[in-house]
């Protein structure tokens, strides 16, 4: 059984926990600190549209359709639905020469309550570009737009989410790359967002975003991907979740040093270039905001990442929520519990620069 890792307290009283695992690695595999089943495969989700997004970069296509750093970002994101988030995603297929009826997420109201009350005033229906995963899919329609080469784009395009497309082909490519975990063997699902997920175990899912952090164990194209990638997301963080979000408010304080990524079903990436870390966590129950977050807080925070007292009054903020009721009185906590802190060994701390 896997450990308790977030504990809700309701007075002096744990009225519920929330159990998970989390595996820290490092660029050569090794396993530098863990907890729980690490080895069983999961679907990482939406926590690893970096890796999805490093073909649209190593391609060549982001440079032929002059895509910007928020633009890259977009194609890293979960994004909330905002004004920017969907003009920009509408940006990208426009530089490609395409509209956002080549996209194949689908539609549904903005995550953000305000952009989708706007919406809704608006006496407008969601369309595609509000759809979370739109800068994800207008980075595969740029990347697909690139690998038709002299074939009709729309016609190359169509069916791009199916497994055996040459567009998720190469992807599936990068994921196995960066994983050193064979696709072909792996449970396959279907995202939320139409396309193709597997199950990969979260030691693996961590060495692949150890990877990204140092670019050791990549190519020289992929591990030059990976990190104008991460670079896109540091200078937009705004673009990979949106105001008020996690992803954002970290990675808004901590620049490049941390670039993480959350997923559905409790799942949690992330690259800590400084130490050449990778970082990934699940929360057996699924569960995101009250769970999952605090967690992955939890452990950044344990790992040293903090530089200065901003840096770690947020992560000490985000691993121990309050949570009040709709008088405003504070109810009860979401706290990470003490084993998931005393389970990081010392070399789990990130190294000094230039180590």
């Amino acid at each position: 059984m896997n450990p308790i890792l977030v504990e809700a307290w309701r007075g002096d009283l744990v009225e519920s926990f929330h159990r998970g695992s989390y595996a820290i690695v490092d660029a050569d595999g090794a396993l530098v600190a863990a907890a729980g089943d690490v080895e069983r495969p999961v679907f990482p989700r939406s926590a690893i549209k970096l890796l999805q997004a490093l073909p649209l970069v190593e391609s060549g296509a982001a440079d032929r359709f002059a895509l910007s750093a928020a633009e890259l970002a977009l194609a890293c994101a979960s994004h909330g639905g905002e004004a920017n988030h969907v003009r920009t995603a509408a940006s990208i297929l426009g530089k490609a020469g395409m509209d956002d009826g080549a996209l194949e997420c689908g539609a549904h109201w903005p995550y953000n309550d305000e952009a989708s009350r706007a919406l809704a005033a608006q006496g407008a229906s969601p369309q595609a570009l509000h759809n979370n995963c739109s800068g994800k899919h207008a980075g595969f329609v740029c990347l697909g737009c690139h690998l038709a080469g002299g074939r009709d784009r729309r016609a190359f395009l169509s069916g791009y989410v199916q497994h055996d497309h040459p567009l998720m082909r190469e992807v599936g490519a990068a994921i196995e790359a960066c994983t050193g975990w064979p696709l072909d063997r792996a449970p396959r699902g279907t995202d939320g967002c139409s396309i193709p997920t597997y199950a990969i175990p979260l030691r693996h899912l961590a060495l692949a975003f150890a990877r990204v952090a140092s670019g050791r164990g990549l190519s020289a194209g992929r591990a030059a991907a990976a990190q104008r990638l991460r670079s896109a997301i540091a200078q937009a963080p705004f673009m990979v979740a949106g105001s008020g979000r996690m992803d954002t408010r970290l990675m808004s304080l901590f620049g490049e040093r941390v670039c993480c990524k959350v997923g559905a079903e409790g799942m949690y990436c992330a690259a800590l270039p400084e130490s050449g870390l990778g970082l990934a966590l699940k929360m057996d129950d699924g569960n995101n905001a009250r769970a999952c977050e605090v967690a992955m807080a939890a452990l950044l925070q344990a790992l040293g990442v903090a530089r200065d007292e901003a840096q770690a009054q947020l992560l000490a903020q985000l691993s121990n929520v309050t949570l009040r009721n709709w008088r405003g009185i504070d109810v009860a906590r979401l706290a990470a519990a003490a084993e998931l802190r005393r389970n990081l060994p010392a070399t789990a701390a990130p190294k000094p620069s230039g180590v």
